[in-house]
């Protein structure tokens, strides 16, 4: 009986302890950490932290964790929850000591990324192998972070920009409306030479000193002025393809730039053959009733050119944001002399061509013109990257200055605006963009044109003429030099064979 009396007066005294071991701990959970920060900042967007955790706080969390698992813990000879308090230190210590580190380490990245005045733009790089919780005195850990710059924020309200501007007239309809039909366009076998704008289906094998690096084979392209590839041009391609007849070969050379995927190409130039399978003319489409409701359930075709005319307009106004980004950009930059990591700049790199691919079919080009402007960035990859992450840091500066947000209406008028261009539903659109983990990147998208839109506010504006690009270049995915970049697959293209897989 005394043995009863005794155990229950343990299990009591346990439970109190408990209650007050529960207690401390929700008392414990706004207490800040005695946290020393050492900061170094190798570069302009790279910190190296180094973080020491007082011995004090690591035995407030081994204190807490012990005391949690004194109601459960099992140790030989004991009931479940009655062994000392000691033992049970000396048997759980390495599994305790993990526990509270993962706990020291996350509770310590959140003050600290509370605290420091820098803004991350990527996670810690933090080796948890590397970190152990000592059985004397503090903890040490280390971790490097990507950064937005610190820099002063320029002036930016009251600048001096251009702006081109157009009326649109009936012949500019017209151009747009062929570009339009070709879509809907049918290749039809040609007998006679080929010439520029007509269809070619060719092999095409590209090689260096001799040796093979590409061989892509019954690749349609239309003759266009400049053939595109990811990693380079070759330039009079129509006067290349003059003339040539299926059967034929014609050869070239393509210089692939300094951001090719094949690095050891990089620069130098290549030798490219195309053997002609076919020549194909492209049949346009005429406007009846049926077809018209078809394109977008036109009621005439009066009111196709008066969609068209929207179409140019939202182009120009395209046109308009590029060339105001550029000056303002180019404004506020010019003291942005900092050195972006490698690996910043590597990863970054995709997205920057996400975003730009992004905006172009918001404004309603075809398909055709984001292939070569998108080939175009390719190319120049590392430069246009660095320039865009420079660009993103101030106007995100703006936006936070200002408090400028992305709202759920802006996310809605984006996506609707590229359904409109690639004719597929918004709730397809989205989830395309949702599958793919880009709604970061449509977010930053919709921030930098509202900033945009702010600093033309207060800007003061010099109109010039503004004329159309035109479209000279013909761009295909693929990296004549080989690498990675042989077999990218464009989103305009995966959206394609998905419609078709639903349709069968």
């Amino acid at each position: 009986m005394a043995d009863e009396e005794k155990e229950g007066a343990e299990a009591g005294t346990l439970t109190e302890q408990a209650d007050d071991v529960a207690t401390d701990e929700s008392q414990d959970e706004s207490q800040e950490l005695d946290l020393q920060v050492e900061v170094a900042s190798p570069s302009a967007c790279e910190r190296h932290v180094t973080v020491t955790v007082s011995r004090e706080d690591i035995d407030r969390y081994l204190d807490n964790a012990f005391g949690e698992m004194m109601a459960s813990a099992s140790v030989p000879g004991f009931r479940a929850g009655r062994a000392p308090r000691k033992l049970v230190e000396s048997r759980y210590k390495k599994e305790v000591g993990e526990q509270i580190k993962g706990s020291l380490l996350m509770d310590s990245l959140g003050q600290i990324s509370e605290s420091q005045d820098f803004t991350a733009i990527s996670e810690p790089e933090l080796n948890l192998d590397a970190v152990e919780v000592p059985a004397e005195g503090p903890m040490t850990f280390e971790f490097d972070i990507e950064v937005r710059p610190e820099f002063e924020m320029p002036k930016w309200r009251g600048l001096k920009l251009d702006r081109p501007m157009r009326d649109f007239a009936d012949e500019d309809i017209d151009e747009q409306l062929e570009k339009m039909l070709t879509r809907y366009g049918q290749l039809t076998p040609h007998d006679g030479p080929a010439s520029e704008g007509e269809y070619l289906t060719v092999n095409i094998t590209t090689s260096h000193d001799g040796k093979q690096l590409v061989h892509d084979e019954e690749r349609v392209t239309r003759i266009r002025p400049t053939l595109s590839f990811t990693d380079g041009k070759l330039e009079g391609f129509d006067k290349l393809m003059d003339g040539a007849k299926a059967g034929d070969k014609r050869s070239g050379k393509v210089e692939l730039t300094q951001d090719a995927p094949a690095e050891e190409l990089r620069g130098k130039t290549i030798d490219i053959e195309f053997e002609i399978l076919e020549v194909k003319q492209l049949k346009l489409p005429e406007l009846t009733e049926d077809f018209l409701q078809e394109m977008g359930d036109f009621e005439s075709e009066e009111k196709l050119r008066e969609a068209i005319k929207a179409d140019l307009q939202r182009q120009l106004e395209y046109e308009q944001q590029q060339k105001i980004r550029g000056q303002i950009t180019a404004l506020l930059t010019e003291a942005a002399s900092w050195d972006l990591p490698p690996g910043l700049l590597k990863r970054q790199s995709a997205r920057e061509q996400e975003r730009a691919v992004m905006e172009l079919r918001r404004a309603g080009f075809s398909e055709a013109e984001i292939r070569a402007r998108e080939n175009q960035l390719q190319q120049n990859s590392a430069s246009s990257t660095a320039q865009g992450l420079k660009e993103h840091f101030i106007l995100e500066r703006i936006a936070e200055d200002e408090g400028i947000e992305a709202e759920e209406g802006d996310f809605e008028k984006e996506i609707f605006l590229m359904s409109m261009q690639s004719g597929e539903s918004p709730r397809r659109v989205r989830a395309q963009i949702e599958k793919r983990g880009l709604m970061d990147v449509l977010q930053n998208q919709i921030l930098e044109r509202k900033v945009l839109e702010a600093v033309q506010d207060k800007a003061k504006f010099n109109d010039l003429p503004y004329e159309p690009e035109q479209l000279d270049t013909e761009a295909i995915y693929l990296a004549a030099g080989g690498g990675d970049g042989s077999a990218s697959i464009p989103e305009a293209v995966e959206a394609e064979e998905e419609s078709e897989e639903e349709a069968s």
